[in-house]
C-alpha cells in the first residue's frame, strides 16, 4: 500500500496539481463575481484580461514548514551572532534578500542570481568547488541544498556522493571557531532521485567529524517546529527538516 501510494504521489503530482484540478468547481462562483463586479463597474474588467485564481479561498494561509521554519531559525540566529559578513551557499533566495537588510551577505549558487540588492553580492559557485580558501569563512549557510547535489535537478553532473562531497567542502572552507548553519530533510534514508535524499541526523553529524553541534532543531512530519538536541525524536520521521548549527574546533 506504502508503495502504491509513493507511486501515485511521485509519478501523478509532478504532472497534476491536484487542487488546481479541484478549483475547477469554483467557475461558477467566478463568473457571478465577475458579473457583480461588472455591474458595480460597467466597462471594466474585459473577458480578454481576466485571470482566474481559484485555488486560494482557503481558510488559513498555507505555508512549507520546512522553509519557514528554517528561515526563522536561521534569522535569529544571525541576528544574534551579527557577524560581520555572511556566505550562503544555494539557500531560498526569498530568504536570502531579508537576511541581506541586516547582515552583508554573499549568495553563491550553481545557478548564479541575476539580481541587485544592497547588501547582497551573488556569484556563481559550485558547492562541491566553493571559491573560498581553506578556513576562510566565519559564518556560513546551506539550507535545503545538499540533498539535491549530484541528482541532475539542477542541471548539475551526476554524482552518487554529491551531498558528501558538499558536506567535505562546506567544513573545508569553514574557519576555526565560525559556525555552520545547515539544514536538509531527515527520515527514513532513501535517495528520491532526481529530486533529493532524506538523511538520518546521526549520517549528518558523522560526516562533519571536525565540527562540534552548536544545537539542533527541527519540523516533524505533522509541520511542528521543535529545538531538541534528542535525535532520537526524529527516528519515526518520513520527511521531516533538520536544522543543525556547528562549529569548527
Amino acid at each position: 500500500m506504502r508503495c502504491a501510494k509513493s507511486l501515485a504521489r511521485n509519478w501523478v503530482l509532478p504532472f497534476v496539481d491536484p487542487s488546481r484540478l479541484a478549483s475547477v468547481i469554483r467557475l461558477p462562483r467566478f463568473f457571478v463575481d465577475w458579473y457583480r463586479f461588472r455591474r458595480r463597474c460597467p466597462g471594466s474588467a474585459q473577458f480578454v484580461d481576466l485571470r482566474p485564481c481559484l485555488s486560494d479561498q482557503i481558510s488559513h494561509t498555507p505555508f512549507d514548514p520546512h522553509y519557514f521554519y528554517q528561515a526563522a531559525w536561521v534569522a535569529r540566529h544571525l541576528a544574534e551572532a551579527k557577524p560581520s559578513l555572511h556566505i550562503d551557499v544555494g539557500s531560498s533566495i526569498a530568504m536570502i534578500s531579508v537576511l541581506s537588510a541586516y547582515v552583508p551577505l554573499i549568495f553563491v549558487d550553481y545557478r548564479p542570481l541575476q539580481a541587485k540588492l544592497f547588501g547582497l553580492s551573488a556569484v556563481a559557485g559550485n558547492i562541491t568547488s566553493l571559491p573560498f580558501a581553506d578556513a576562510s569563512i566565519q559564518s556560513l549557510s546551506s539550507l535545503h541544498v545538499i540533498e539535491h547535489i549530484g541528482l541532475g535537478r539542477y542541471g548539475d553532473p551526476i554524482d552518487p556522493c554529491g551531498s558528501f562531497a558538499a558536506l567535505c567542502e562546506l567544513e573545508r572552507v569553514l574557519a576555526h571557531g565560525a559556525r555552520l548553519y545547515l539544514s536538509t530533510p531527515i527520515g527514513r534514508e532513501r535517495v528520491c532521485f532526481n529530486a533529493h535524499r532524506v538523511f538520518s541526523p546521526r549520517t549528518i553529524l558523522n560526516e562533519l567529524r571536525s565540527l562540534r553541534l552548536v544545537s539542533f532543531a527541527f519540523v516533524d512530519d505533522a509541520g511542528n517546529f521543535e529545538n531538541s538536541l534528542d535525535f532520537a525524536k526524529t527516528d519515526s520521521f518520513s520527511y521531516g527538516c533538520g536544522m543543525f548549527l556547528f562549529t569548527k574546533y
